[in-house]
């Protein structure tokens, strides 16, 4: 099987970290350097049922917005990426997430409240299947499927996975 060069891994690589930190900063000027601008997203396994959760990117980063807005706290880590196949210009990786989240609660420290001074944690965890391209402004993400591997500590009283 080819490999990419060095500086192609890294910059693979980077993608995928850059998007860890668009997520976690919320920084959606950001995530637009991460994905093509056809991509397609699928986030279905950890937010089954939801339409927009398995869409163009254009959709899915909408719902991101809304979604991710409920949580104060989070902390996508990933391990290293595993490069399945490399055609020279298109990649296809797995990469291993572990993720803390934290959600506002009422001073009872169970039941959701957008208000809360307090965080439920819990921690969902899995893979980043992604196809990774390269374009004229660096290597962008085409699709990405994320495969939930757990998710540990459940939600607080009264949660619901916006729609």
């Amino acid at each position: 099987m080819n490999m990419p060069d060095p500086v192609d891994r890294l910059a693979i690589e980077d993608t995928i970290v850059r998007y860890t930190i668009a997520i976690d900063e919320k920084d959606w000027d950001l995530l637009d350097t991460v994905f093509t601008p056809d991509a397609h997203l699928d986030y279905s396994s950890s937010a089954p049922g939801v339409d927009d959760a398995n869409a163009d990117y254009p959709t899915v980063k909408r719902w991101l917005q809304t979604a991710l807005s409920l949580f104060p706290m989070t902390q996508h880590m990933v391990g290293k990426t595993y490069v399945r196949s490399w055609d020279g210009d298109t990649a296809q990786c797995t990469t291993l997430f572990h993720n803390p989240m934290g959600a506002p609660v009422a001073d009872d420290g169970k039941t959701f409240d957008p208000n809360g001074a307090k965080l439920f944690m819990f921690y969902v965890g899995g893979w980043y299947h992604d196809t990774v391209t390269r374009t004229p402004d660096g290597f962008r993400i085409a699709k990405k499927v994320e495969q939930s591997g757990y998710h540990d500590g459940g939600f607080p009283q009264g949660f619901g996975v916006p729609e």
